[in-house]
């Protein structure tokens, strides 16, 4: 398995925990595993971004230059790293907050509404993790099984009230 993921998108909408979870999935299976976040100075409504690498061989680098995964979760970060996505990669963009069709078309794009499908099954802030279900079913990462375990790891102690919640836009996610 070899697997280059970007997950971008502003600030508190959880692009950082969306990259440890699917971290977490290539630790649980096993493989090389590396996780490089990059925000701005605002903690909340600057932009964020994280490079996530699982490989079965040694990571030379942490720094994903040109990802065959790529989660979108506002514009500013579908313009910025659909042109630095691979040929034939996988582009999952959330509609609601990206408004433009694909530009690319030697790439997949996958759009779903998934700020609206979050709030209307009362899982209001886990856009990001109902995506995470989506890349998890097209790249074939894992068992749903699986993805609930890496939850379980990342999900901090002091929220482990959220834990179901995230369980439940995995689900989702996977059977979009």
């Amino acid at each position: 398995m070899n697997h280059s993921i970007i997950i971008a998108g502003y600030g508190g909408q959880g692009a950082l925990l969306a990259g440890k979870f699917l971290a977490y999935i290539g630790m649980l299976q096993g493989n090389e595993v590396s996780w490089l976040p990059s925000y701005g100075p605002e903690m909340r409504g600057g932009t964020a971004n994280c490079g996530v690498t699982i490989s079965d061989t040694p990571i030379g680098s942490p720094v994903v230059a040109s990802p065959d995964l790529v989660i979108a979760l506002n514009m500013p970060s579908y313009d910025k790293f659909e042109p630095l996505a691979q040929k034939d990669a996988k582009v999952f963009v959330d509609t609601e907050l990206c408004d433009r069709a694909p530009v690319r078309t030697d790439v997949e794009t996958f759009g779903l509404p998934t700020t609206r499908m979050a709030n209307e099954h009362g899982l209001k802030g886990l856009a990001n993790i109902i995506l995470c279900g989506r890349l998890i079913k097209e790249a074939n990462l894992c068992s749903f099984d699986l993805a609930v375990s890496a939850m379980e790891k990342t999900v901090p102690e002091r929220k482990t009230g959220m834990l179901e919640m995230n369980i439940r836009a995995i689900k989702l996610g996977m059977e979009s």
